[in-house]
């Protein structure tokens, strides 16, 4: 019964991506949108109307969501199949899809709302799916990140007041009024996106289930940001930009460095997303809207791979996550090892695979913008980091020897891993090309020296060296440096234990001062001492003595005859 409910969602999925694709097709030919307003209520003059814009943007996007979506919902047939609560796993991932539905189709920050709130409150729900501490831990560093920027949108929302209007599709100039309103918007993206300073909820998420890490870190929850930003593209300031330029590009250098020091796998992963985030993040910043909206969809195809081909591997490998007990797998694992080295070569961006049409088009045009010198430094050293981490985990998983550590059988999986794996991994080859040729319909002319035009296939081989220098020439000795640049910076301590410790604190002082002080003495404890002590004395008048019951009257006698 579950096995069916996740297969038919799975093809009901994917019959709705290729619609959802044939009509972004139309679009694109015919260059029309639809706005779909339904008005709710009417507030001070304020419209508040639950909008839906459907555009080639909106569609595509769409269309890719909803793909590797039924690509998950039928991998999670094998993958989760001795789960007992499969049913609620897959009714969560559902969930998780018609939020991102509502972030994508909503020009209107009151209806973007509602799935915006849905991917936060879904995703800690998959967070904390095997409901350990590890889980619990990062399920609440994932909600409270993404909380602030939640809490921008609704401060957004109160602002937009002014204008009587929630959507923000149709604004091309804001005025100076509107500065704070975008400013929000670009919080709320980067916290969803987890630029620095908002970074260390991404890798604390894989203690979700590997599909769901597939589905998260490709195309829904860590794209929304850049998605929002993409919409808001138009009526950014300069000063807005680059700000977002110089924390776009720390970000990417910051992940692609931590990659290089880290053991586990699906931590490897999200930190490579990471990165990709930055880069889109900086060609946004940069103003190549278009560039960044055709990375997202390339990364979203081969990201959702890579995941798929690490679940696999985690499964077969004893639910072993340290790629040092890993290794060997390419013998026993031909076709999920072909296609993981499908996924990492598009992630390098090596040549005619789908990473590479995107990444080096970026490169040649921030080339071209006239960026400053550390912006291009830190870019180029980046994309070769990338090669350096991924041929790095190739190595140890596939080609390194078997570790006697190792358990299980080495098999490839059943046929529900194979089909969403393999055609994934035709679309990591082909939706580069594909998608250039649709997207851009009259690509510009980028003139370059020979030098500067084999840029690309230089840096992913200079990143091989650069990585290996800095993971094996840092060296015993600097286990500080090693500390530094592997914890990505200290973020994760920095957005947990240094902001919170003195709010634990201070709420210990007020707990043993106020609520087991004061509040002890005053409230329950000291009533019910008070209460104990004057029923010890009636107690103590009610006993059976002659003594007493003489003197009693006495008292009673005296006090009748003075009131008389």
């Amino acid at each position: 019964m579950v096995n069916d409910f996740c297969k038919m969602s799975g093809y009901f999925l994917g019959v709705m991506s290729l619609s959802s694709f044939m009509l972004g097709l139309y679009f694109i030919m015919v260059g029309s949108s639809f706005f779909i307003d339904w008005m709710l209520a009417n507030y001070s003059s304020c419209d508040i109307v639950f909008s839906i814009v459907i555009d080639w943007m909106s569609l595509l996007f769409l269309s890719f969501v909803l793909f590797i979506s039924s690509s998950v919902m039928l991998y999670s047939i094998d993958y989760m199949d001795g789960d007992l609560s499969k049913n609620r796993f897959c009714l969560i991932v559902v969930m998780f899809v018609v939020s991102m539905l509502l972030v994508i189709l909503s020009p209107n920050l009151i209806s973007l709302l509602l799935g915006w709130d849905g991917l936060g409150l879904v995703s800690y729900c998959l967070v904390i799916y095997y409901q350990n501490q590890r889980a619990y831990n990062a399920g609440m560093i994932t909600v409270l990140s993404n909380r602030i920027g939640d809490v921008a949108l609704l401060m957004s929302i109160a602002l937009f007041l002014d204008w009587g209007d929630w959507g923000f599709v149709q604004y091309s100039s804001w005025g100076w009024e509107g500065g704070l309103v975008l400013c929000l918007c670009v919080l709320a993206g980067m916290t969803k996106s987890a630029q620095i300073p908002f970074s260390a909820w991404l890798p604390a998420a894989m203690a979700a289930p590997t599909p769901v890490s597939a589905l998260v870190h490709s195309s829904t929850l860590v794209t929304a940001g850049v998605y929002l930003m993409i919409r808001f593209a138009g009526t950014l300031g300069e000063g807005t930009w680059w700000v977002l330029m110089v924390l776009s590009c720390l970000t990417m250098f910051m992940a692609g460095v931590g990659a290089n020091f880290e053991y586990d796998l699906k931590s490897i992963i999200a930190l490579s997303t990471l990165s990709q985030l930055g880069l889109m993040m900086l060609s946004l910043s940069m103003g190549f809207v278009g560039l960044a909206f055709f990375h997202l969809l390339t990364h979203a195809m081969f990201k959702a791979l890579l995941f798929l081909c690490a679940g696999a591997i985690i499964h077969i490998s004893g639910e072993w996550q340290d790629i040092r007990m890993m290794g060997g797998l390419g013998e026993g694992m031909p076709v999920i090892g072909v296609c993981m080295n499908v996924a990492n070569l598009a992630l390098c961006g090596f040549p005619f695979m789908a990473g590479f049409y995107s990444k080096d088009m970026i490169l040649e045009w921030v080339i071209l913008g006239g960026s400053n010198l550390f912006i291009l430094f830190l870019l180029m050293i980046s994309i070769g980091l990338t090669s350096c981490y991924s041929i790095r985990m190739a190595y140890y998983v596939m080609w390194k020897g078997r570790s006697s550590m190792g358990g299980g059988v080495f098999e490839d999986g059943g046929s529900n891993m194979h089909w969403p794996v393999a055609g994934l991994s035709f679309f990591g080859i082909t939706v580069g090309s594909s998608l250039m040729w649709l997207m851009f319909l009259s690509p510009g002319c980028i003139v370059l020296p020979e030098w500067l035009k084999m840029s690309g296939v230089i840096l992913m081989l200079f990143g091989v060296w650069a990585g290996l220098i800095i993971f094996w020439g840092s060296g015993k000795s600097n286990i500080l440096l090693k500390r530094f640049l592997g914890s990505m910076w200290f973020l994760p301590g920095l957005s947990g234990e240094f902001i919170s410790v003195m709010a634990i604190k201070e709420g210990g002082e007020f707990i043993s001062v106020g609520d087991a002080g004061w509040g002890e003495l005053w409230g329950g404890q000291g009533m019910y001492s008070i209460l104990s002590s004057g029923g010890g004395v009636f107690q103590w008048w009610q006993d059976n003595s002659l003594k007493l019951s003489l003197f009693t009257f006495f008292i009673w006698s005296w006090g009748v005859f003075f009131l008389l």
